[in-house]
């Protein structure tokens, strides 16, 4: 009696066991945050919001000089069409602090780029890029 009692507890265990261990490993838990896209050639406006500590330099890259930014302040750029399908905005502190950069799509025509200081992320981010596939990429 007891080693079938034995095998029916084994058994239960292995099976019940990995389903359990299943449930911890899901991609809503372990997987990144989606790819933040735009449709190829659509108009859309970037938003830059300085949240750092600094002013900070923001640059459309091959479209503006560079535009001091302070501390909560927002600047926007247009960018769109098929004439003007990738875009790169590059972003630096005056003091030389790291940035990092969160980035979200509040709407579908919108993506916003929020600056903050960060000392324990160098040499931090510098540059955000839209693909002409309409990815979003940060360097």
């Amino acid at each position: 009696m007891s080693a079938k009692f034995l095998t029916i507890a084994l058994t239960t265990f292995l099976l019940v066991s990995p389903i359990s261990s299943l449930n911890a490993r899901t991609c809503k838990n372990n997987c990144p945050a989606p790819v933040l896209q735009f449709t190829p050639g659509q108009r859309i406006t970037v938003q830059v919001v300085n949240r750092a500590e600094n002013r900070v330099e923001v640059e459309k890259v091959l479209g503006t000089k560079p535009i001091s930014v302070a501390p909560g302040q927002q600047i926007e750029f247009e960018r769109g069409g098929s004439t003007d399908p990738n875009l790169s905005v590059v972003f630096w502190d005056n003091t030389a602090l790291a940035l990092k950069s969160s980035l979200s799509k509040p709407n579908p025509n919108t993506l916003r780029i929020e600056l903050k200081s960060e000392r324990k992320y160098p040499p931090g981010d510098r540059s955000v890029y839209i693909r002409n596939d309409g990815r979003v990429d940060v360097f």
